[in-house]
């Protein structure tokens, strides 16, 4: 039987971040303040983007020792915990994202032959790549000039401008282009935190005894390449890809998901 456990957990995750963030701003709150680039918790602890972070060094201006060390928070956090947890548990683009292809799905639009066709999924790793080398040229963070996730939260805090358009395009793009296309085939910070994410100790582990191959994980799953084990082997998805979403898990009436530690004596 679908439930919505893990989607509501993380919608509940996001807009709170969002508020969080509206209210240091606004009523000047000291609990999560900055932007996702380069935030302070609680007014001590730093947190910075990592790949931010390298765009910014990529640039040739010497960053101070906080906000190093929060890149170096973050890097370990989500090498430990959360592999690319970021992209469906934090950042705000994914709820749009996440609409787009429920629509999609609704709609009957997927066409899974096209996706490979028009754009590969190793274009956000060239395009990660691009955006070093374009701030090292030009001498600003190329991708933060762009990003929609600086444009979504400046948005929510300060209102919406001319930027509304970048959201909408995604929106389209997702609905009516390629499938998961934004996040899966063309954010450079997906793909950063995909590398970062390899290691990560929290992962969806499947159970091939209790699958019964409806495949229901599969389609809901933004980057269902991950889930080549299902009604195959008893293993856990280790691929760096897998955005811990937890859909997966929602969706299966068979049991056959669930979060668990990796073992790194099996795949």
């Amino acid at each position: 039987m679908k439930n919505l456990k893990y989607l509501l957990l993380r919608r509940v995750t996001q807009v709170l971040l969002m508020v969080l963030y509206f209210g240091a701003n606004a009523y000047g709150w000291h609990i999560l303040e900055g932007t996702f680039g380069s935030s302070v918790l609680f007014g001590v602890i730093p947190l910075a983007d990592p790949y931010t972070t390298l765009q910014v060094l990529a640039t040739g201006f010497v960053l101070g020792a906080d906000v190093l060390l929060g890149a170096a928070i973050i890097t370990l956090f989500y090498m430990v915990v959360g592999g690319r947890a970021f992209c469906s548990w934090v950042c705000p683009i994914n709820m749009v994202t996440d609409l787009a292809n429920w629509l999609r799905r609704k709609l009957n639009l997927d066409k899974e032959e096209v996706n490979y066709r028009f754009l590969k999924r190793s274009a956000r790793y060239w395009l990660m790549v691009l955006g070093l080398i374009v701030s090292a040229i030009v001498g600003v963070a190329a991708f933060e000039v762009l990003s929609p996730i600086t444009i979504m939260q400046r948005g929510i805090v300060f209102g919406f401008g001319a930027g509304i358009a970048v959201i909408v395009a995604i929106f389209l793009f997702d609905l009516f282009g390629v499938k998961n296309g934004w996040c899966g085939h063309v954010c450079p910070l997906g793909a950063a935190y995909s590398l970062i994410g390899k290691t990560s100790l929290v992962r969806v582990k499947h159970d091939h005894e209790a699958c019964t191959n409806c495949m229901e994980c599969k389609i809901v799953c933004p980057e269902n390449q991950v889930l080549w084990m299902v009604n195959k082997e008893s293993v856990s998805v280790t691929d760096g890809e897998c955005t811990n979403c937890g859909r997966c898990i929602d969706v299966c009436g068979d049991d056959a998901l669930e979060f668990s530690i990796r073992s790194f004596g099996k795949k």
